[in-house]
């Protein structure tokens, strides 16, 4: 097995935002669904209406972008962007004043 396999250039964060109206009944329900749809993917809550996912690779984050973009809501503004693990590293994290590291990446296994 190669180093280079997990190297932090190679890992991927993919971060989800999204501005999605609630005026209605429906669109609170759409909403709700793009966030449900978000986590059954894997993804979790970085903040309100912020989520990221851990992948191994470029081209696994492809395969959940994609997914991602199949489950868009009719209406609201979602922007899909994707990081190294070098530069989510590098990121720096306030909670009040108080600085906090950036969460590890989740283990991952890999079956043959």
């Amino acid at each position: 097995m190669s180093t280079d396999r997990y190297n932090a250039y190679r890992i991927m964060w993919i971060l989800v935002l999204f501005d999605l109206p609630t005026e209605t009944k429906a669109e609170r329900k759409a909403a709700q669904n793009f966030r449900k749809k978000l986590i059954a993917d894997g993804f979790t809550m970085f903040q309100f209406s912020i989520y990221m996912r851990h992948c191994p690779s470029r081209q696994n984050s492809g395969v959940h972008i994609k997914r991602v973009k199949s489950m868009l809501p009719k209406h609201g503004k979602v922007c899909i962007f994707e990081i190294t693990d070098k530069q989510f590293g590098m990121m720096e994290i306030f909670h009040g004043r108080k600085e906090i590291p950036p969460q590890k990446p989740i283990q991952q296994l890999e079956l043959f």
